[in-house]
């Protein structure tokens, strides 16, 4: 079997994500505009908008960080499509956000509530793989990251539980603006420059 070296296979991986990636943003980008587009075809829902722009920054630094996959010395294809897959958990969570269609529903306050079981199981099941993901990066990295990532990780996805099961208006309010000034924190306190 031919060795490629890590940079050309990094550099296929790369652009193999990007695409998926590319289509996750694409989504989002489109179901604002629409919005913009036709704003009285369907009730806007500040909370349904909270996470649309939380997903915009986790893609975009989910993107920023794989940078850090051109330090694993070898990728095989079972590390190939587990990172298809969990670029494609994205894709997934942003075409929840914007469906074809809102015909069934009154505005988009209806339909996020009708759909968060489905939107905050995926959102959970995207910060597990994400430990997934950085273990790929080897032991060192989790290490250097220390407590707050994993903490981080399990405290959302209890959280993603919750915001699942239960229809609270006020708890789902206070998790999108919460989860928005966390995440902001976290990206330029701990993940702002790649070294």
């Amino acid at each position: 079997m031919e060795t490629v070296s890590s940079p050309e296979v990094f550099l296929h991986i790369k652009v193999v994500m990007g695409m998926v990636i590319s289509l996750s943003l694409a989504r989002l980008l489109t179901g604002v505009a629409g919005i913009v587009q036709h704003p009285a075809k369907a009730r806007v829902y500040a909370v349904h908008l909270g996470w649309a722009l939380s997903l915009f920054l986790f893609i975009i630094h989910i993107w920023w960080w794989e940078y850090r996959l051109q330090a694993v010395p070898a990728i095989g294809f079972g590390i190939y499509l587990f990172l298809i897959c969990f670029c494609s958990l994205f894709f997934l969570l942003c075409a929840l956000l914007f469906p074809a269609s809102l015909d069934e529903y009154g505005g988009y306050e209806e339909y996020f509530i009708s759909r968060r079981r489905w939107f905050f199981s995926i959102l959970g099941l995207i910060y597990a793989v994400d430990i997934l993901d950085t273990a790929i990066k080897g032991p060192e990295r989790i290490l250097s990251l220390g407590w707050e990532y994993p903490a981080r990780n399990m405290i959302y996805i209890l959280l993603c539980a919750i915001a699942a099961y239960t229809a609270n208006r006020r708890f789902h309010t206070t998790f999108v603006i919460a989860n928005l000034l966390y995440q902001v924190s976290f990206i330029f306190r701990l993940y702002d420059v790649l070294e």
